[in-house]
């Protein structure tokens, strides 16, 4: 939503696209041999596909992968001489936008290769990727269908995919024994499929190093600057930052309480800070501090960043408002008016996700359209 100026803005997002761009040049640079693919589903994680996808096609990448053939007819025309890939494949009905926008279904399951293979017999030739589960248990077919199909006498021949992948289960978690279970799988099924590229490595997986890159990788939220290995320093650029505005500062005398339920009392006098943020925005009512049900076993919230200092969220997030305490800022710099900084540059999205018990992909998908957005840093 655009209905205000952005330096007056209640609550604002700055992308910067540069950022997103360099984020997608380090992960194609860490993929080796393998050339690095972008992902863009889900509105480019929530960011805005028709700004983001231009940025990562003009820093090279011409491999893009979307969740729906809705969101590949919209993409097409942004990357003119890229390949759109389709994760959620083809079905009856919808094989028209395949073919008018040129975008290639992944093949996930016996259901969806034989409408695939019903549809190559009154079109003729059209790529397609077959997807492999080697331990996922969500989308793929079996190894052993997989390697039915090498031997289908039967199979036409104008079927012949253009890419075979899978995906990582535990990528962001470097040691665990299924990332090597799975590459195991991978590799039996894929020497079979003789000379098609293979792509098993999503952000997590780019990270465990060349024995995963194969010819594709699909970096997804380290592009957008999130962690992609648990427990590491993040080596990526921050590309959004959030912020929303101060609407009032308070007193709370010593032993009062706020917000819902009462659900934090002061030990002291405090300042707080009422904020134009809450879960209507994507700000999740999971952030929140101590004393909210959702919250026991975490009981630490999130934090802001105002005038060079972390400071803590307090009581629940509301549908429209937040409460930062700002009693330990001189009270001479903090006026109503001010914004303050919700993640981004001193706050890192992961962090406060991890306050909310959940990833940063979610609050970034979550991001409403309340906040006033610019992009910097573009062509």
């Amino acid at each position: 939503m655009q209905n205000s100026d952005f330096s007056s803005a209640s609550s604002r997002l700055t992308v910067d696209l540069a950022a997103l761009a360099d984020n997608w040049r380090m992960m194609n640079e860490r993929s080796g041999r393998a050339r690095a693919a972008a992902v863009l589903k889900g509105n480019a994680y929530g960011l805005g596909v028709m700004q983001a996808a231009p940025a990562l096609y003009a820093a090279g990448a011409r491999d893009f992968f979307v969740a729906s053939v809705e969101e590949g007819a919209e993409l097409r025309p942004l990357v003119p001489e890229g390949r759109v890939y389709v994760l959620a494949g083809m079905w009856p009905g919808n094989e028209a936008l395949f073919f008018e926008n040129d975008l290639v279904p992944i093949i996930n399951s016996q259901e969806q290769l034989a409408y695939f293979m019903a549809a190559l017999s009154e079109r003729g030739d059209h790529p397609c990727v077959l997807h492999v589960d080697t331990g996922m248990n969500r989308l793929g077919l079996s190894p052993e269908e997989a390697l039915r199909l090498v031997h289908d006498p039967v199979r036409p021949a104008s079927f012949s995919p253009v890419l075979v992948m899978s995906h990582l289960a535990c990528a962001d978690d470097p040691g665990h024994p299924m990332n090597r279970h799975q590459l195991q799988r991978f590799r039996e099924v894929t020497a079979f499929f003789e000379g098609v590229p293979a792509s098993l490595a999503n952000s997590g997986g780019v990270f465990l190093g060349e024995d995963y890159h194969f010819d594709l990788t699909r970096p997804g939220i380290a592009v957008y600057g999130g962690e992609a290995v648990d427990g590491d320093v993040n080596p990526m650029e921050p590309v959004v930052i959030a912020e929303a505005r101060i609407v009032q500062i308070r007193t709370v005398p010593s032993g009062e309480s706020a917000s819902y339920g009462a659900s934090v009392r002061f030990g002291r006098d405090s300042r707080i800070a009422t904020v134009a943020i809450g879960y209507a925005d994507g700000y999740h009512r999971s952030v929140s501090g101590g004393g909210v049900t959702l919250r026991q076993a975490m009981p630490s919230g999130a934090f802001g960043f105002l005038h060079g200092r972390k400071v803590p969220h307090v009581g629940r997030v509301t549908m429209d408002l937040s409460l930062f305490d700002v009693t330990d800022l001189p009270e001479s710099t903090v006026r109503a008016g001010d914004y303050i900084e919700l993640f981004g540059r001193n706050i890192p999205i992961d962090d406060v996700a991890r306050a909310g018990g959940t990833i940063g992909y979610e609050l970034l998908t979550s991001l409403g359209r309340r906040y006033h957005r610019t992009y910097v840093g573009g062509a």
